[in-house]
C-alpha cells in the first residue's frame, strides 16, 4: 500500500518519459482520421441500420495501451515508501555540577526579581539544554550542602533548583566550602569530561576550605571550573532587616565580588570567568557555557523501502492483456 507521506522515485528522470503521452495521442487522432474509410452512397433508404456503440468504444484500446506505457514509465522510475528511524549515540559524556552561592545576598534587587529568582531560571532553562549529560546541584552559604547527586534525570534537577531558597542553610559566602562539596561529587565520575558552573556574589567569608586549595584539587582531577561572579557594577539593594511584618527591607550597598579569586579559579582549571550584571547577561553566560561544553553525539539513521513498482509493471501488463483479449475477441470485427 502507497504511503503518500513517505512516497519518493529513486529514478524520476524516467517520467520524463510521460511526456510522449500526448505525442501519443496526438498521433493517434491523427492517423485515425487519415486512415478512416468513407463511402459516398446517393441515399441509406435501402439500408437496415444495426445500432452499436462498439465502433464508438474500440478507441478505449489505445487508451488501455497508453495507461500502460505511463504505468511503465512509472515503474522504472522507482516508485517507494521510505521509512526513517533514528539513534543517537553519546561517546563522550560530560558531568556537571552547578554549585549556587544561596547566601542573603543572593536576595539583592540588581537583577529581577533578585539574584537567585532570575539565576533559578537561567540555571533550569541550562538544564533543558543538556539532555545527554549528567548533572548535579550544590548549595552554599556559610556552609555547602549537595542538593541533588549527578544525575541523568533532568526532571529531578530541574526540581531540586526550583525548590533552593534563602535560609535554608547558614548564611554567610563560603566559595571553598562549595567548590570542594562540587569536586567531592565529581572526583569519582567515570565522564570523560567533568564540569563545575561555581556561581557567587560576593567575597569568600565563611567556611574551613580555602578556595585556592580547592582549585589546586579541581586542577589535579582534571576538573573544569567555570566561574561566574553576579551582581550589578557599584550598588544595588540588599536585604538588611525584616520589618515587623515580617518582610525584608532593602538599603542600596556597595556590591563586592572577589573576581581576582574567581578569574584564578577559572584560569588554574581551564575554565572561564564571566560577569553578569543583568538578567540578560546571565542567560548570555550560561548560553556560552553550553556551546564551550558541548557533548558529541553520533546519530545514525535506519532507512527502511518498499518498493512499489512492482504494482504498476502488474497494472502495465493487466491492461496490455486486457487490451490483447478485447482486440480479438469484441472489437476483433471492427478493426
Amino acid at each position: 500500500m502507497i504511503n503518500w507521506n513517505t512516497f519518493e522515485f529513486e529514478n524520476p528522470s524516467f517520467l520524463w518519459g510521460l511526456l510522449l503521452v500526448p505525442f501519443l495521442i496526438f498521433w493517434f487522432f491523427y492517423t485515425h482520421k487519415n486512415n478512416a474509410a468513407s463511402l459516398t452512397v446517393a441515399s441509406v433508404k435501402g439500408f437496415q441500420l444495426k445500432k452499436s456503440l462498439l465502433p464508438q468504444l474500440k478507441s478505449i484500446l489505445y487508451v488501455f495501451r497508453l495507461l500502460a506505457i505511463s504505468a511503465l514509465f512509472v515503474a522504472l522510475a522507482r516508485p517507494r515508501n521510505v521509512s526513517v528511524s533514528k539513534r543517537t549515540k553519546s561517546n563522550k559524556g560530560i558531568d556537571i555540577v552547578m554549585a549556587i552561592d544561596v547566601s542573603g545576598s543572593m536576595l539583592a534587587k540588581d537583577l529581577k526579581p533578585n539574584r537567585l529568582e532570575a539565576l533559578k531560571k537561567v540555571a533550569s532553562d541550562f538544564v533543558k539544554k543538556r539532555p545527554n549529560d549528567r548533572i548535579g546541584i550544590v548549595a552554599y552559604a556559610g556552609e555547602s550542602f549537595t542538593k541533588t547527586p549527578i544525575t541523568s534525570d533532568k526532571g529531578i534537577v530541574s526540581r531540586s533548583i526550583r525548590s533552593i531558597e534563602y535560609g535554608q542553610i547558614e548564611d554567610g559566602t563560603a566559595i571553598g566550602m562549595g567548590l570542594g562539596s562540587s569536586i567531592n561529587r565529581l572526583k569519582d565520575s567515570k565522564a570523560k569530561s567533568k564540569v563545575i558552573i561555581l556561581l557567587t556574589d560576593g567575597v569568600n567569608t565563611a567556611g574551613f576550605i580555602d578556595p585556592r586549595t580547592a582549585t589546586e584539587l579541581a586542577k589535579e582531577l582534571k576538573i573544569k571550573v567555570y566561574t561566574i561572579g553576579i551582581g550589578t557594577n557599584g550598588t544595588a539593594p540588599f536585604p538588611y532587616a525584616k520589618d515587623h511584618l515580617g518582610n525584608l527591607m532593602y538599603r542600596n550597598q556597595k556590591v563586592e565580588i572577589d573576581e581576582e579569586l574567581l578569574k584564578h579559579i577559572a584560569k588554574e582549571t581551564d575554565g572561564k570567568y564571566f560577569r553578569a550584571t543583568n538578567n540578560l547577561k546571565l542567560k548570555a553566560i550560561y548560553n556560552e557555557i553550553n556551546k564551550l561544553e558541548k557533548t558529541k553525539i553520533e546519530e545514525f539513521k535506519y532507512y527502511n523501502y518498499q518498493e512499489q513498482y512492482r504494482f504498476f509493471v502488474l497494472l502495465a501488463f493487466g491492461l496490455l492483456l486486457l487490451e490483447y483479449l478485447l482486440r480479438n475477441t469484441l472489437f476483433k470485427s471492427f478493426i
